[in-house]
């Protein structure tokens, strides 16, 4: 893409909560420009089944629910950019977007770009993502019931995960296998003592970071670096958006996501007809 391009709206982030943004604003026929880096569906497309999403009773991969989220946006004419937005500015009434494949301008941004989780980074933790390596106790604990699980952080996080998935798992402690995780092997950091645990399951919680490094100094931020927005979903900065997990106190599960991306949608409508 070379030169300004113009739109109504950009969104920017394919998960959930900016495909359904997407599905609603080039519904309402509004210029819909939709940015992501990677493909899209955000985190969804690492998830084998997700089960309680409403709809499928008998579940759904993540990569096929993104994937007809995304067919639907697009068939009602939303447009899609593969690159990483680098910058936001405002001009006057409208909103510069600036990527890695040339600026954009919008006359309301919808940003949905969801946060990273931290990772641990050793060996079989990205092997075994999706087949008993995971980062969500609340979406993924009902599949380790009466299983043996290791819960991997500190803080309010790993405890909140240990405590849901008490209510399945067999045993909660807190990267080998064949197809799937089988056991977790260990060192003692203080007497280098090696050994092994046989389990089904590793939760890591170690974080999550959103993703709003290029938005400091643009739109007030909370202490762990979430968009702060009210229930409509709009931000201090009139025509901008936010929507998902980047959004202050989100409960990061799909179905809030796709909730907040409408919302967001309808008021950007507003905001632009108005």
């Amino acid at each position: 893409m070379t030169g300004k391009q113009a739109y109504d709206v950009v969104i920017i982030g394919g998960g959930p909560a900016g495909l359904t943004a997407g599905i609603y604003t080039a519904r309402a026929r509004l210029r819909s420009l939709l940015i992501e880096k990677a493909a899209p569906g955000g985190w969804i497309v690492n998830a084998g089944v997700v089960e309680n999403y409403p709809g499928f009773p008998q579940g759904i991969s993540g990569m096929e629910l993104a994937d007809l989220m995304n067919e639907q946006a697009a068939k009602f004419g939303m447009e899609t950019l593969t690159a990483e937005v680098t910058g936001l500015e405002l001009k006057g009434e409208q909103k510069l977007v600036r990527t890695t494949e040339g600026d954009i301008v919008a006359k309301a941004v919808i940003i949905a770009g969801g946060s990273d989780r931290a990772k641990l980074g050793v060996p079989g933790e990205e092997e075994f993502m999706g087949r008993g390596v995971a980062f969500c106790a609340v979406c993924d604990a009902y599949f380790y019931r009466d299983l043996p699980v290791v819960v991997v952080g500190g803080g309010n996080a790993a405890i909140n995960e240990a405590l849901e998935l008490s209510k399945f798992a067999s045993k909660v402690t807190a990267i080998e296998g064949g197809d799937v995780v089988e056991r977790l092997r260990l060192r003692n950091v203080l007497s280098g003592e090696k050994s092994t645990l046989d389990i089904s399951g590793i939760f890591v919680a170690t974080g999550t970071k959103p993703n709003t490094d290029y938005l400091k100094g643009v739109l007030p931020l909370d202490a762990s670096g979430a968009i702060t927005t009210n229930e409509k979903m709009e931000t201090e900065v009139s025509g901008i958006f936010a929507a998902g997990d980047i959004r202050s106190n989100s409960i990061r599960q799909v179905a809030a996501a796709i909730g907040d991306g409408a919302v967001a949608a309808i008021y950007a409508e507003k905001f632009i007809t108005s």
